[in-house]
């Protein structure tokens, strides 16, 4: 359940990245309200991951979890660029998470 719990806040926190940029510069109040929403859930839902799973290696897999989706949704959603390169460290993250659970 506490890795269940940690994807959900590796999601969360993909959300209020992307939010950040609808906020525009919080002066939207429909996107800075969810996006601030998202925030507090997701560091609610890591906290409770962490009562069980230990927390470098909880933080380590929220963040590379925010870190893939919010560099894929950028991709797919603000048209950032799909090189090479930035596909390639992303795998490298993923591997890591992967490495990381595994060994946990």
């Amino acid at each position: 359940m506490a890795w269940f719990l940690l994807f959900l806040a590796g999601l969360f926190e993909c959300g209020w990245a992307i939010g950040l940029k609808y906020t525009d510069g919080f002066t939207r109040p429909v996107p800075t309200v969810l996006t601030a929403i998202s925030m507090v859930v997701s560091v609610i839902l890591l906290g409770l991951a962490v009562k069980t799973l230990p927390i470098g290696t909880a933080y380590a897999v929220w963040t590379g979890i925010g870190t893939v989706g919010t560099v894929l949704l950028g991709i797919w959603l603000l048209g950032d660029p799909a090189t090479a390169g930035r596909l390639l460290c992303i795998g490298l993250i993923i591997a890591g998470i992967a490495g990381l659970k595994l060994t946990a």
